[in-house]
């Protein structure tokens, strides 16, 4: 293990300027793999709080019947836009572009990325589609108002300015397969001396099952979102019955990348949580091989449950079995997973950190997420909740509950090895208990509101709707406070906390065995693996002779 570091953390890190280039060109060509991770995280938090802020005006017009604020049209954009921005913006390049791309070499023991310009590359087709989407809002027939799915017809014959808003989503598919193509090949290429597949970290798993299916069925969504631009512009008839035809077709081909893409959002945040636990609970984790092997089965298994999302289409009751037997499929390997989770931790010697109140944070607000799409799953209940407000807060507690807080664990774990710095831990802790009370009073009242019969996606609402509404709003703006407590601790930690050291939570994989921040190759001299990624025996061995 390195020695710790007690200096300043900003000098001879990749935050300085290195090479002939200084400044912001020094970024801007960059092909260091921390510095691109950097990139996407300052992009990704940029347009999350623009989300957030829409989300927010969604809120206060459902806080009481009748329209209050903005008209039904306008609605109707505000949710499109919080969804397209929150999902193809933050939750899917998410953790893989943000915390893969700085943690994933260092974990590995490598210098870098296999191929660095290419990862460059994908955060500028990022950007190119983030700005695509910003100038749909400005250009042509104004804000889309279809929802973040796009569904046909409706898409094809929306006067709003749907067309650009579809080619933005195409181009940022362009930039998820390069970085899954990255990380693909660096997880078989560059892993240090002695690291086989399972001496790897669980974290770099779950990004190599997400990047398969990154690379897999991304080009499904991309062929069918120019088959909906090509209807648009030359009126060729792929999804509109008018022109012959069929919308049923077009939920079939956006499903079957659509649902594999949750995987792609909450497997890398099931890699963080099984990081964490092992470490603050002082023990090997239970089921290494299980958790791992766990993570490529959800990929393959959720190719194979789109229909799930179709039972109220009209397709045939043996189709709708099977798409249901398979959704209950894919819940034993993730349950197989909380089962580990909750082994490891068992009889272990927990320390409570903020890392590990935001990964027990995850697998309750997951869990709930999980059990809820049980109910999505089965056919005679999906039938009463489908396209209602059940929907929504299902989504919610798996997406955000999972994805989302998967990051914010994830930030808060690594944290001091980004920046070399501490934020105030008392803070965290309760930024983390004002999310969790505010989270659970925005979401919860919208599975009750299911259950009533409150249907999702409408302006104005029936007053028996109105108490469980109110609760939602006064949740939203808790929930919104705890994030923004978390903002502020971690970003006032960058220059003002306390120097972390270089491994502050005792980890035993690689890239805590390096400076914080690292040095601008990772490591002073390549690492060698003799052990798995969470044997404890050498970490104790060490604090025991510095105790003597």
């Amino acid at each position: 293990m390195a020695e710790s570091k007690t200096g300043p953390a900003w000098t001879g890190s990749y935050l300085q300027d290195y090479g002939s280039r200084r400044g912001l060109l020094a970024w801007l060509t960059t092909t260091d793999h921390k510095r691109i991770g950097l990139m996407y995280m300052a992009a990704m938090f940029a347009f999350f709080t623009v989300a957030v802020l829409l989300g927010l005006l969604i809120r206060l017009e459902l806080m009481n019947p009748g329209m209050q604020y903005v008209t039904p049209r306008v609605y109707n954009s505000l949710f499109t836009l919080h969804g397209v921005i929150m999902i193809f913006l933050f939750i899917v390049p998410g953790i893989p572009a943000v915390m893969g791309n700085f943690i994933l070499p260092l974990q590995l023991g490598a210098d870098d990325v296999s191929f660095p310009k290419l990862n460059l590359a994908s955060w500028y087709v990022y950007i190119a589609g983030a700005i695509l989407a910003l100038m749909s809002l400005f250009v042509g027939g104004g804000v889309p108002d279809t929802g973040w799915t796009f569904y046909a017809p409706y898409a094809l014959r929306s006067g709003s300015n749907v067309s650009l808003a579809v080619f933005a989503a195409f181009v940022l598919g362009f930039s998820s397969i390069m970085t899954g193509m990255n990380f693909i090949t660096t997880i078989h290429r560059l892993r240090a001396p002695g690291m086989g597949f399972f001496r790897m970290p669980l974290f770099c798993w779950g990004l190599y099952a997400t990047s398969w299916i990154q690379v897999i069925a991304t080009p499904v969504v991309g062929i069918t979102l120019l088959l909906v631009i090509m209807e648009r512009a030359l009126g060729i008839g792929f999804f509109d019955p008018a022109r012959g035809g069929d919308p049923v077709l077009y939920q079939h081909l956006f499903w079957i990348y659509s649902h594999p893409v949750v995987y792609v959002m909450i497997l890398p945040a099931m890699g963080v949580i099984s990081e964490i636990l092992p470490t603050f609970a002082g023990r090997t984790v239970f089921g290494y091989k299980a958790i791992a092997l766990s993570s490529m089965a959800i990929a393959i298994v959720g190719y194979m449950v789109w229909g799930h999302h179709m039972f109220t289409v009209g397709m045939s009751d043996t189709a709708r079995r099977v798409f249901s037997i398979l959704t209950f499929l894919v819940a034993i390997p993730t349950g197989i997973k909380v089962f580990n989770w909750m082994a490891t931790l068992y009889k272990g010697s927990i320390r409570i950190e903020p890392p590990l109140l935001w990964a027990l944070g995850f697998i309750f607000l997951f869990s709930i997420g999980g059990l809820t799409g049980l109910v999505n799953g089965a056919l005679s209940t999906d039938i009463h909740v489908h396209d209602t407000a059940f929907v929504v807060g299902h989504f919610h507690y798996t997406m955000f509950g999972g994805a989302g807080v998967g990051l914010f664990a994830a930030l808060h774990y690594w944290w001091p090895k980004v920046f070399g710095r501490m934020y105030n831990r008392k803070v965290a802790n309760w930024a983390w208990g004002i999310f969790m009370v505010g989270f659970n009073l925005l979401y919860f009242p919208m599975l009750v509101l299911g259950i009533m019969g409150m249907p999702r996606r409408y302006a104005d609402y029936l007053p028996r709707f109105h108490g469980p509404e109110l609760v939602s709003t006064v949740g939203s703006w808790v929930m919104v406070s705890g994030i923004i407590l978390m903002a502020w601790n971690l970003v006032r930690a960058i220059k003002r906390g306390a120097p972390a050291g270089d491994n502050p939570w005792g980890g035993t994989t690689l890239e805590w065995q390096t400076t914080s921040p690292p040095p601008q190759l990772n490591f002073a001299a390549s690492p060698s693996v003799t052990t798995g990624p969470y044997d404890h025996t050498a970490l104790r061995a060490a604090a025991a002779k510095e105790a003597r």
